[in-house]
């Protein structure tokens, strides 16, 4: 008798058992993929939001290399005395200012557009410090002159970060 109720509890608690194991299976299942639609759902309209300021970054970052690019900068910034040290302290205050004006940007760029960015201004600085420490540079004319003269032989870092930029907009639309 008694070993007939532990065989009887033991075929109703079976069926039990096995109805809560596909029943917890379902719900944990179920909690996921709802946990995954709406990471989906607020991922995809994160970017939506994001999508338009990002490239609006990037606009600004390419109007600021284009703005610093010594083909354009030296046209841009005349010199207002013959003084070549006044001209290069006006030139790299003229980069500076724009570098400030987006400053902001870097956080809607990866870490090395952001670094290619800040390369091609300090890059474009050094050239115009040193194309004023030459024994021919004389004046603020002839500063203008021998960076021209430099940047003939050479890609302007300016352009070497717009590729930069380029590329990771290509990848960013996809």
């Amino acid at each position: 008798m008694e070993a007939n109720r532990i065989i009887d509890l033991f075929l109703l608690t079976i069926p039990a058992l096995i109805t809560g194991g596909i029943a917890y299976y379902f719900f944990k299942t179920h909690v996921k993929n709802e946990d995954d639609r709406r990471r989906y759902l607020l991922n995809k309209e994160t970017k939506e939001t994001t999508l338009p300021l990002r490239l609006q970054a990037y606009e600004r970052l390419t109007l600021f290399l284009e703005r610093i690019s010594p083909n354009k900068l030296l046209t841009r910034v005349s010199p207002i005395s013959s003084n070549k040290e006044d001209y290069e302290a006006l030139l790299v205050q003229s980069i500076q200012q724009e570098m400030e004006h987006n400053l902001t940007q870097q956080i809607y760029v990866s870490d090395k557009c952001w670094n290619i960015i800040i390369t091609a201004k300090n890059t474009t600085i050094q050239l115009i410090r040193k194309a004023n420490m030459q024994e021919k540079t004389d004046s603020a004319d002839k500063l203008r002159e021998v960076v021209l003269e430099e940047m003939m032989d050479r890609l302007a870092p300016s352009d070497t970060a717009l590729l930069a930029i380029k590329k990771e907009v290509s990848e960013l639309l996809g």
